[in-house]
């Protein structure tokens, strides 16, 4: 048995462990069809990992991995024929990330009424601050990039879905 990068946990540590915590990635061709079979995929390992996760961050956190694989199709592409979709679920958080091989860094631009595209960080920046999680962009060692948002698995105090509001 090969370890590689540090001591294995302490028994203690693993007790700790929640059965639904893990990583998990998975890579797909950057075209249209792949925006859906991300949000499904997604959707399907926090099902199989019963991950106890309230149905408003579930479909915040869908929709949050449509626009950060719609954007990845859309604009890199060209320099990305694959985009890769990470799912890190801890006790307390769920980390949704998508990495591209395109350099350029996105960021969330306010658009007018009259355009229909162009707020897709947006969104994904406003459902992650709702939520109480935090959302960025990060370069990687090939020159790409990694655009990710954590959310808290549990709904932080006074914070109520829209749809739940009196």
């Amino acid at each position: 048995m090969e370890i590689r990068g540090s001591l294995p946990p302490e028994p203690a540590a693993l007790a700790r462990q929640q059965p639904y915590e893990g990583v998990w990635r998975f890579t797909a061709p950057a075209v249209d069809v792949s925006v859906p079979q991300a949000r499904h995929a997604v959707r399907d390992l926090l099902r199989r990992q019963r991950v106890p996760a309230h149905e408003d961050l579930v479909q915040g956190l869908l929709l949050i991995v449509s626009e950060l694989v719609t954007n990845a199709v859309r604009h890199a592409a060209l320099l990305s024929p694959q985009v890769a979709v990470e799912m890190a679920i801890g006790a307390e958080w769920i980390r949704v990330s998508v990495e591209d091989n395109h350099p350029y860094r996105p960021r969330a631009l306010e658009t007018d009424c009259g355009q229909t595209g162009g707020r897709g960080l947006l969104l994904v920046r406003e459902i992650t601050e709702e939520a109480g999680g935090v959302c960025d962009v990060e370069q990687t060692a090939n020159g790409g990039k990694i655009v990710w948002a954590a959310l808290p698995l549990a709904p932080l105090p006074g914070i109520t879905s829209p749809r739940r509001a009196p």
